[in-house]
């Protein structure tokens, strides 16, 4: 690929996959950040990531910690930033 003269092409970049299971059927795959959504709450216990299983279609939700958040945010999965109505 040529791009504009004295400039280098920049790489393509391989896309992030995730690995994930799913606790109804025990599948383990991997998915696309596009398969995964983020929610980050303002509490651990409302910061969670979200798939529907490829193998038995179950909605799955799981929490989110730190460091999954930051794999999630940085490997490009979408999140929703949820706030509370005090």
């Amino acid at each position: 690929m040529s791009g504009l003269p004295g400039v280098p092409a920049q790489p393509r970049l391989a896309p992030v996959l995730f690995t994930a299971a799913c606790p109804d059927c025990r599948a383990r795959f991997e998915l696309s950040a596009g398969a995964l959504r983020l929610a980050i709450g303002a509490s651990p216990r409302t910061t969670f990531y979200s798939f529907t299983c490829p193998e038995c279609e179950v909605a799955v939700r799981k929490p989110a910690g730190e460091r999954i958040v930051e794999l999630l945010t940085g490997g490009g999965v979408r999140t929703l930033r949820l706030h509370s109505t005090v």
